[in-house]
């Protein structure tokens, strides 16, 4: 399915249960819940009522139409029981419009009613999203009007970042395979990075020649800030081996203010982490990783990690500092984990 080759694309494993995957469960569900009371008939069609009474009460759901088909309410209800029953799923995160979240919040009080759904052992949640403006501040479309496609836009990304890429020589420079990965990790990173570092319910401008900005709060200037960090190892030949070794025989010595300001900024990020579990707005992770990068920079222009003398040309290497440049490249690339990003070891 063309779905499915995005998803491979973008690194995302998924198992596709559309709603035909449903269809005995929805019969099973609705004898269940005609069986339990739960249903009221209405003009023909069979609704059942979520939370409690009173004027704050959503409208209820419409569980068989007056054809005697089923709706999105009876397949969404039944798609939750599966997770809860089969799947044994102890946390669901429903990803869609926001304006859908009445709607799910209406199922999740009638799965409760029901006795399907049990607040105090599985956590449900609806993360929302806004709108994808262009550059015309309207809904992103294609020139001719119709909606962007995810599989064209990826193109278009691969295109952009190649040309970039290739302004900057690095064609030159790196192998085929080499470019091809950086390309790849390049337009794919971008275009994540361009939708997760703004707040997911609200609208932002899409716009290629942003996202692919070397500069300010984009995936490309954290992919290379990554790439520089992971260099001053190599450079200083220094080992993972020889940084543990190192570590077990001495202390982090933080004297200069950069250094001690870097240190601060890494200590930040598992509780942005949790945060980030709890509410799921994603963009504090971009935030933190822009911040830390921008620190890095300060710290390497103001502390140096390697030292040569110009007279023996023998290098005197700080492995403090170097094993701080490495806890710095551990955080970034658990920051590029959870947003689904690939870093690249060259750019």
């Amino acid at each position: 399915m063309e779905f499915s080759k995005i998803y491979s694309r973008l690194g995302i494993r998924i198992s596709e249960r559309g709603e035909s995957f449903y269809q005995g469960l929805m019969e099973s569900l609705v004898h269940e819940l005609k069986t339990k009371g739960f249903l009221e008939e209405d003009e023909g069609r069979w609704i059942m009522w979520g939370g409690s009474e009173g004027k704050d009460r959503n409208p209820p759901l419409t569980i068989i139409k007056s054809d005697g088909g089923f709706t999105y309410d009876t397949s969404d209800m039944a798609a939750l029981k599966y997770r809860i029953e089969e799947d044994k799923a102890t946390w669901v995160i429903y990803v869609t419009d926001a304006g859908q979240v009445t709607h799910f919040h209406t199922v999740w009080e009638a799965a409760e009613r029901a006795g399907i759904w049990d607040r105090a052992k599985v956590r449900l949640d609806h993360a929302g999203f806004g709108v994808v403006l262009g550059d015309d501040k309207k809904k992103f479309k294609t020139r001719s009007g119709d909606t962007v496609k995810l599989s064209d836009l990826l193109d278009e990304g691969m295109k952009r970042a190649g040309e970039k890429l290739r302004e900057k020589g690095r064609d030159k420079e790196l192998s085929e395979e080499e470019f091809g990965a950086i390309e790849k990790a390049v337009a794919y990173g971008c275009i994540k990075y361009a939708d997760l570092s703004h707040s997911r319910n609200g609208e932002y401008v899409f716009s290629f020649d942003r996202m692919l900005d070397d500069k300010g709060n984009t995936a490309v200037y954290l992919l290379y800030a990554y790439t520089r960090i992971k260099s001053i190892a190599r450079k200083a030949g220094v080992t993972d081996r020889d940084l543990l070794d190192w570590l077990s025989h001495n202390s982090l010595s933080f004297e200069h203010d950069k250094e001690q300001r870097l240190a601060k900024q890494l200590i930040k990020f598992p509780q942005v982490v949790e945060r980030v579990a709890e509410d799921l707005y994603l963009h504090p992770i971009c935030e933190i990783m822009y911040e830390i990068a921008a620190v890095f920079t300060e710290f390497y222009d103001t502390c140096y990690c390697i030292e040569t003398d110009k007279m023996s040309n023998e290098k005197k290497v700080n492995m403090s500092r170097v094993a701080l440049c490495e806890a710095t490249a551990t955080v970034l690339k658990k920051g590029f984990d959870i947003l689904g990003i690939n870093p690249v070891s060259r750019m």
